[in-house]
């Protein structure tokens, strides 16, 4: 029987759960309730509550978003989009051309690095093609852990185990492909899952973005750069058509003026572009790789254009520049600030930015430093004078360094020169490092709740091993199914994925090893069956967020609940556990050889 610890544990676990999954309560605050709980009873110390704040896995998650960063500052991760996503047809084309890339790459590769990779370009390409982010996350994370059950080197946790069997087991080392013949048929059989059921399954949740959303409709002038990726590609082939809360009015080329501009124009060097579209997409249109803004002013600002922002600034009845083109007021000098669009009560301006004539209510889309806010908060010349979040400028010339950095922490991962935990700080170093991203922006980036999250949950997990439940609800489990050999292999893995989902992978696998391979003795029988079912089994838990560390990475990104890793990962699991229990016995009989 349990001790009153073991009961308590048990009970709080239980309501964690339940709060999780019933309530709308943010997770971090759930978990870390049940943690405080376990420390203030005394079944916790201090050191045990507190071990996830330094575990390696939270913390590789927390540089990782540095990492990120980098690829979002410097416009990588719209190329990592380009080159591997393409255009989709459909939601549903959309998650196989995302899910098959990213499962082949993680049988190789770490996971963590691989859905870090994707997860800004997913964010971006969402956007271009108006899809429902939350479509894409979760399809992302189970795409890299099914793809990570198909090689001995796919994750962390075949890796573990495979050290177990040589040093716990007295068993010859597993082979790279050994486990191949189980886990690519999952792969296939988890991705055809989702693909059919995400429908459903998934929730669609958007961005409230849309032309009719926002009443200040800007028109912002954009030029094509002599030898830039854009030129000679079609209006659609730049990905210019499908701008959410956006469209092109009209193309001046050479002194003459194309309206009405089809999606089979195609771009030359110099077109001016015309736009006319909310503050959000302009902000985007910004960070398309080979447009610039057409005022040549932007350039010609004091501060560099990597540690500029976007700022929204009404003028006043009062602005010393009424009445005078933008051109002619010399606005930047004046203001230190360059107008990239203009906003005027949603009538639409076919002017250079140059020369519009400056009138109050007028709102501006400026391209200035931070410092213009603090300047300009309190003046006379605006009625209000506003920050446009996460607007800066990207630095296109390092997105090839940014991709070199991250190739380079994948390699050196993969090549197991380092640790994750080092390959991603030095990473996080380099990025700063190289200004592919600032330290300022690298501290704004880090999501601080989904990081408190992880490390409550592996304090709770602390409490499952500590007080003894894990192993004792593991045995009592193995009990029930007597002496069959089958109903036995079974078991393993469904309690092997009981503490994935509770407890996490790795500390799954190495509670259950030994009980597996004591079973696998007490019946006669081969022990890789039980050995290969606690590889699938702590390899793939999909039903919570908090069992494996890529789920909790596109937890806030996919504007998730609890409940949506239930909704399609139950499923899920039951799916890959049938299809493992019938499968290993076939390719690893029972029988010792």
């Amino acid at each position: 029987m349990f001790t009153w610890e073991g009961w308590l544990t048990i009970g709080v676990v239980m309501l964690v759960l339940g709060l999780l999954a019933f309530t709308t309560i943010v997770a971090d605050v759930i978990l870390v309730g049940g943690v405080t709980i376990l420390l203030l009873s005394g079944v916790l110390g201090a050191e045990q509550a507190l071990s996830g704040m330094a575990n390696e896995g939270m913390i590789t998650v927390g540089v990782l978003y540095i990492v990120v960063a980098g690829l979002q500052e410097t416009g990588a991760s719209g190329w990592i989009a380009q080159r591997f996503l393409g255009e989709p047809k459909s939601l549903r084309g959309a998650q196989i051309k995302m899910m098959a890339p990213v499962a082949f790459v993680s049988a190789f590769l770490n996971n963590t690095p691989v859905v870090a990779m994707f997860m800004p370009a997913l964010v971006d390409w969402a956007k271009k093609y108006q899809l429902s982010v939350s479509k894409l996350m979760i399809p992302l994370s189970y795409a890299a852990v099914l793809g990570g059950s198909c090689t001995l080197i796919g994750t962390s946790t075949n890796l573990i185990v495979n050290g177990l069997v040589i040093k716990q087991a007295n068993l010859p080392s597993l082979g790279m492909w050994d486990i191949t013949w189980i886990g690519v048929p999952c792969v296939i059989a988890g991705i055809a899952f989702i693909v059919f059921t995400a429908r459903w399954m998934l929730p669609d949740r958007r961005p409230t973005l849309g032309q009719f959303d926002d009443p200040r409709e800007y028109t912002v002038e954009m030029l094509v750069e002599p030898g830039s990726p854009l030129v000679g590609k079609t209006i659609e082939q730049a990905g210019l058509r499908r701008l959410p809360g956006m469209f092109l009015a009209e193309i001046e080329r050479a002194g003459e003026v194309i309206p009405a501009v089809g999606p089979q124009e195609r771009l030359q060097s110099d077109d001016r572009l015309l736009f006319v579209g909310i503050v959000e997409s302009v902000v985007d249109l910004q960070k398309i790789r080979g447009l610039k803004p057409a005022t040549n002013q932007v350039f010609k600002l004091d501060s560099p254009r990597s540690k500029r922002t976007l700022i929204e600034a009404v003028v006043s009845n009062s602005c010393r520049l009424n009445g005078q083109t933008i051109r002619d007021g010399r606005f930047r000098k004046v203001y230190n600030a360059a107008v990239i669009a203009v906003s005027r009560n949603g009538e639409r301006i076919r002017k250079k930015i140059g020369d519009i004539v400056l009138r109050p209510g007028d709102t501006l889309l400026l391209e200035a430093s931070p410092t213009f806010l603090e300047q300009q908060r309190n003046s006379r010349d605006f009625y209000l004078v506003s920050r446009v979040e996460n607007s800066n400028p990207p630095s296109h010339e390092k997105a090839l360094l940014a991709i070199a950095i991250l190739a380079g922490m994948i390699l050196v991962v993969s090549f197991e020169w380092m640790s994750m935990l080092k390959a991603s700080m030095l990473a996080a170093g380099a990025m700063i490092v190289t200004r592919c991203c600032t330290a300022t922006v690298a501290r704004r980036c880090v999501d601080w709740q989904i990081l408190i999250a992880i490390a409550a949950s592996f304090g709770l997990a602390e409490a499952l091993r500590f007080t003894g439940v894990a192993e004792k609800v593991a045995w009592g489990l193995v009990d029930l199914a007597g002496n069959d050999r089958w109903l036995s292999l079974v078991v393993i893995y469904g309690v092997a994925l009981l503490l994935t989902e509770l407890v996490t992978n790795n500390a799954a696998a190495v509670l259950v090893f030994p009980i597996a391979i004591a079973v696998s003795a007490k019946l006669g029988a081969s022990p890789m069956p039980f050995i290969i079912a606690i590889m699938m089994a702590a390899s793939n838990g999909f039903a919570t967020p908090i069992g494996y560390q890529t789920h909790m990475m596109v937890y806030g990104p996919g504007g998730y609940r609890f409940t949506d890793f239930v909704r399609i990962g139950l499923p899920l699991d039951l799916l890959i556990w049938i299809m493992s229990v019938l499968l290993i016995p076939l390719v690893f009989p029972f029988n010792p050889a």
